[in-house]
């Protein structure tokens, strides 16, 4: 124990001596009369001092802590703006948390509490969020006055980027420096979506490069030793054409697909019959069909099923499954395709199914993904780009509905497209 706790200890047990002498003095009078005058013992009422005493002293202490407990204590921020912080942090979009200028917590919103479920009102921040940068950050801010930002990640249970903006501000009351605003903007969906501008155009760049890099070399073997050779330069001209028509699908296909998701938040307003969409779909492809040796079935439940909906992509969708199933499964020689209404007569559900290899599992959850194949060298071969099933998520997205993907392999592959049926008046 220090000296300075020692002589605080003194100080207020003299401070009670003087405060219970009425009581101390009137013992020793009582108790000196009762010894002097033979009614008492000298050990009995000496006793009997120690008891009153203690009891005097103990009444006195407790007095005055009850009195220090009753005492107003000034807060913070008053009660009336403590509802007005409180109110104002409820309605911003972020996470945001007030602290006074010792970083201990005056007040959160529901968002914060989400992000940080350790946070507690009136315990230090650095108990529920142990992120050193943002500690950092809001150290410096209550020390210079000045507003500072740091970022940080959440790693689970998915990885989230943070931005952290630490603010002095002063309440209504004037005193500078009461409170520190500290702000957690998501920076998850900027993060992802510069990811995947990276990976697209990196991807789109690979994509390019092989059929640019063939008709390159191409160009200079007809100029050079092909020059005068017909058959070699018959054979190098389909070639060079196969690879340019690669190059003008792939165009195609990320045009129509930066197309729809120009679009994917405006839902289409024109009536469409599915049911006349598959149909048509089915002749068109009939060709391929017959080529590839494939038998296809069609079952419709009803005649007609009206959708609101846009033709030219609803079709694009529906070919896009009804050709990689002829093209990538056309070893199982058969092809159901069953459109019905579900219960309610709210959706429709339009499956695709072949009987060809299968897909893997682990391959399932990234097959609408730009660029991504099951087979790379199956997919180049059959003129695949790799934009098809994310153009029909996107369709999908965009026409209200939801794809699912269900595959055992060995056993073949379903594509379900479910839309929502135009409710009928």
């Amino acid at each position: 124990m220090s000296l300075a706790s020692d002589e605080d200890g003194l100080l207020r047990f003299v401070d009670w001596l003087l405060r219970a002498r009425p009581v101390l003095a009137a013992a020793v009078v009582v108790f000196g009369a009762l010894w002097a005058f033979g009614f008492m013992a000298a050990g009995p009422a000496l006793a009997g001092f120690v008891l009153i005493s203690a009891a005097a002293l103990l009444m006195v202490a407790h007095g005055l802590a009850t009195r220090e407990a009753s005492t107003p204590v000034t807060p913070l921020v008053g009660a009336s703006e403590g509802a007005l912080v409180e109110a104002v942090l409820s309605g911003l979009p972020d996470a945001v948390v007030a602290l006074d200028p010792h970083g201990s917590v005056v007040a959160l919103n529901a968002r914060a509490n989400a992000l940080a479920p350790a946070l507690r009102r009136g315990e230090p921040i650095s108990l529920g969020l142990r992120n050193p940068e943002v500690l950092d950050a809001i150290r410096r801010a209550g020390a210079n006055g000045a507003v500072e930002r740091a970022e940080f990640i959440v790693r689970t249970p998915v990885e989230c980027w943070y931005e952290v903006v630490a603010v002095p501000v002063t309440p209504v009351s004037g005193a500078a420096g009461r409170l520190i605003l500290t702000t957690f903007h998501d920076l998850t969906p900027l993060r992802r979506v510069e990811e995947m501008r990276a990976d697209f155009v990196a991807n789109a760049s690979h994509e390019l490069r092989t059929p640019l890099a063939a008709l390159s070399g191409f160009i200079d073997t007809l100029r050079g030793p092909a020059r005068n050779d017909p058959l070699a330069r018959d054979r190098f001209l389909g070639i060079m054409e196969a690879q340019a028509n690669r190059m003008a699908r792939l165009i195609g296909d990320l045009l129509s697909l930066s197309r729809i998701e120009l679009n994917e938040h405006r839902r289409p307003d024109a009536e469409v019959d599915l049911v006349a969409i598959v149909r048509q779909v089915i002749d068109g492809l009939q060709t391929l069909a017959s080529d590839r040796e494939v038998e296809v079935q069609l079952s419709v439940s009803a005649e007609r099923v009206t959708v609101r909906g846009d033709r030219d992509e609803l079709i694009r969708l529906l070919e896009n499954l009804v050709e990689n199933a002829l093209k990538y499964a056309a070893s199982g020689k058969r092809l159901d395709i069953t459109l019905a209404l579900a219960e309610g007569r709210r959706e429709v559900r339009v499956a695709v199914r072949d009987y060809g290899p299968g897909i893997a599992p682990d391959h399932l959850p990234r097959l609408t993904e730009r660029f991504y194949r099951v087979d790379v060298g199956e997919s180049r071969a059959q003129g695949g780009t790799g934009l098809g099933l994310a153009l029909v998520k996107h369709i999908v997205s965009r026409h209200g509905g939801r794809l699912t993907i269900e595959s055992v392999l060995g056993q073949g592959a379903t594509f379900t497209v479910h839309l929502p049926v135009l409710s009928r008046r």
